[in-house]
């Protein structure tokens, strides 16, 4: 008789659990929510909101592997995961030189009223990309899974658990794409231009580097 209130009770913890460490994990600054700063106060609330699109739709596919088993199969291919750190890593290393270029030109190299003619779905393909050639972003998808996994809390859980951290990731994307797109942020941005980008450089160059250099 009690089986399941304890079973719902445990469920819930676990849901609990598992939306804390992802939301944790996705405000925390890193190389996604600093492109989508970086993005918002130079070209735009709408290229902001691309690029953050696209960084959710790369989440969802990690997600959707990590729920449906896939990923221990995925991991098992040594070879395959080996090419993606390799692929992965040199894109971020071309990240940090792009923004350490930035960061040496006194003037922005690129402003909105340049950028009118800015493709939204290449921005979006960029955020996708930035979050598909990290291998490590599987394993992290793999980690809320397993605490939001219950025994016998079955799909429906598994899809409350996706969703709900899907919709965690899309709020606080959203929200840096928002507030740093505003007039007072791009003013700011503007001050602090060369060390932001700087700070960019640093943190897409040791992602890089320790994904090319890492051993799992």
């Amino acid at each position: 008789m009690t089986s399941i209130p304890l079973l719902s009770v445990n469920v819930s913890a676990n849901l609990l659990f598992a939306y804390s460490a992802y939301f944790v994990g996705t405000a925390s600054p890193g190389p996604s929510n600093l492109a989508i700063m970086s993005i918002a106060t130079t070209d735009g609330r709408k290229a902001a909101f691309a690029f953050a699109a696209g960084v959710v739709c790369g989440s969802c596919f990690w997600a959707m592997l990590a729920a449906l088993g896939l990923s221990a199969a995925l991991l098992a291919f040594s070879g395959l995961m080996v090419g993606l750190k390799i692929f992965g890593g040199c894109y971020l290393l071309w990240l940090a030189y792009k923004s350490g270029r930035s960061a040496l030109q006194s003037t922005p190299a690129r402003t909105q009223a340049s950028n009118a003619h800015l493709s939204l779905r290449r921005v979006y393909m960029r955020g996708v990309l930035l979050h598909l050639t990290n291998p490590k972003a599987i394993l992290v998808w793999i980690s809320v899974v397993a605490l939001a996994s219950p025994t016998h809390g079955g799909a429906p859980h598994m899809l409350t658990t996706v969703a709900g951290c899907l919709a965690i990731g899309m709020l606080v994307f959203g929200s840096y794409a928002a507030l740093f797109s505003t007039p007072l942020a791009r003013r700011v941005y503007l001050s602090i231009r060369r060390w932001l980008d700087g700070g960019l450089a640093v943190v897409f160059g040791l992602a890089g580097l320790k994904l090319l250099t890492s051993r799992t």
